[in-house]
């Protein structure tokens, strides 16, 4: 029988308060059951909510450095199972054990980033206008904040949110995405086995809907930092306006990376290859968009479907695997479409294209990498986020060109050019509207000490994660005159 996970409410481990349980099954395998983990009610976020304001002024009440020390601890504990975690992320989530692996390793890499936080979160002195005034400004904590994140990166994303939220003294009420519940909640067990207090990270599984509702529009949060699509992400800024509370949105993207025809083919198509088709290309930051440069089109896209088609596509845990399977069945439908939407708008796949044959894909949501040709910018295969490895190729006459097509979407969260031209890069990295943009490297993958976010429809805007940005949203700030006399 599959165990029976539970929610951690007030530093307990808690059944649903309706009973229900959801089972998680491995993406590779839906026979394999990993685990299952409570429905959840309303009433269930409401007193997860109620634990977070109760432990809030205790935990604000420590200093930095002693909230930092709990985030090393963590880090450490985490660190010294490295391949247990990696292992159990693949069975839930359907990545390679080498991208489970990076990802626990990220994980602690951020844990310990932000446990030295701790001893960097601070104001400024300012010099006073008045006689005897000392003028100087803080950084305080929020209260309690609500972190809701997707299935494709169920450890890393949960970790980028909470450790700095609980660093700089806030508590957390946590809700995971329905199809990668189990890793959040080891995830919890962690932190309350490195000394976290009761009530100041508490989780609650079960479908979004009602339960996202109630958790962002409670009287009793301050502050909601979302990751998911654009369409849930801007249905939820509606509900937290009324009250203005402080929100965070990571929406997605249709990233570009432009083949320059001065590039390096064997680099290019590495680049692009690991970009679309690592992660299942199941990544916000994933390149949907191959924007080619005329003269080297032709040659290029016979090297990207000979990269596609030699990726050996099977369960993550086994060994000598480049590519798993879609987290769902509802994700592998939408890979599927897609591909038959872009055929009907007149484009040519070129790759593949549709679920790999043979018995040992019959239980799981296999997709092969597929490559797409003959796109113009107005289709919907180059305008809409598909979140899996599907990759289309658009053809440019010149950078200009290239330029003003990897702009024409709603979304800019990450961009690429790949050249050998120093002043083709500088130009890019100019005009491109992304939050990230890089050059000769792929567009997965960011640095945890540099902010993160998009622009257009991937964010929204005000605020980045990661690095100081991360400090920055989940503080406010307070300015202080004493008058010494």
């Amino acid at each position: 029988m599959p165990e029976q996970y539970r929610n951690f409410i007030g530093g307990e481990w808690v059944a649903a308060s309706g009973g229900d349980w959801i089972d998680v099954r491995n993406p590779a395998d839906t026979d394999d059951v990993p685990g299952s983990v409570p429905a959840s009610t309303v009433a269930d976020v409401q007193a997860a909510i109620a634990a977070a304001r109760a432990a809030f002024p205790k935990w604000a009440g420590l200093t930095p450095p002693e909230r930092g020390r709990v985030l090393y601890r963590a880090a450490n504990l985490m660190e010294s199972k490295t391949d247990e975690w990696a292992s159990a992320l693949t069975r839930e989530e359907g990545k390679t054990r080498l991208e489970s692996q990076r990802e626990v390793v990220r994980s602690v890499e951020l844990f310990r980033y932000f446990a030295g936080e701790a001893w960097r979160v601070g104001g400024d002195m300012l010099p006073a206008d008045t006689p005897n005034t000392l003028l100087y400004s803080t950084r305080v904590p929020l209260g309690v904040c609500a972190i809701i994140t997707p299935w494709n990166f169920p450890l890393s994303i949960p970790v980028w949110k909470i450790a700095p939220a609980l660093v700089v003294g806030n508590t957390v009420v946590f809700k995971p995405a329905s199809t990668t519940p189990i890793m959040a909640i080891m995830l919890t067990q962690l932190l309350h086995e490195a000394g976290l207090p009761a009530g100041v990270l508490n989780v609650v599984t079960g479908a979004g809907g009602a339960l996202g509702d109630a958790l962002v529009t409670d009287a009793g949060v301050d502050a909601v930092s979302f990751t998911g699509s654009y369409s849930v992400g801007h249905a939820l800024y509606q509900k937290t306006a009324p009250r203005l509370t402080r929100t965070h949105l990571e929406m997605g993207g249709k990233n570009p990376v432009i083949v320059a025809a001065d590039a390096d083919l064997d680099k290019a198509v590495q680049i692009v290859a690991a970009s679309g088709f690592g992660l299942t290309g199941q990544a916000c930051t994933a390149a949907s968009r191959v924007i080619v440069e005329r003269p080297v089109l032709r040659e290029f896209t016979d090297r990207l479907v000979a990269a596609a088609r030699s990726l050996k596509v099977g369960p993550g845990l086994s060994d000598g695997i480049q590519m798993g399977p879609a987290v769902s069945k509802g994700q592998l439908a939408t890979d599927l479409e897609y591909i038959e939407i872009a055929r009907g708008e007149g484009a040519e796949v070129l790759a593949d294209g549709g679920a790999p044959d043979g018995s040992a894909f019959a239980r799981g949501h296999f997709v092969q990498p597929t490559v797409i040709a003959k796109i113009t910018p107005d289709m919907r295969i180059a305008q809409e986020e598909v979140f899996g490895p599907v990759v289309g190729l658009l053809e440019a006459g010149d950078l200009e060109e290239a330029l003003a097509i990897a702009n024409n979407t709603s979304y800019g969260l990450s961009a690429g050019i790949v050249t050998t031209d120093l002043r083709r890069a500088i130009r890019f990295a100019e005009r491109a509207e992304a939050g990230m943009v890089k050059v000769n490297q792929g567009t997965v993958g960011a640095s945890i000490q540099a902010p993160f976010g998009g622009f257009k429809n991937s964010g929204s805007g005000m605020f980045r994660e990661m690095g100081k940005g991360a400090v920055e949203f989940f503080t406010k700030v307070k300015t202080v005159y004493i008058d010494g006399q």
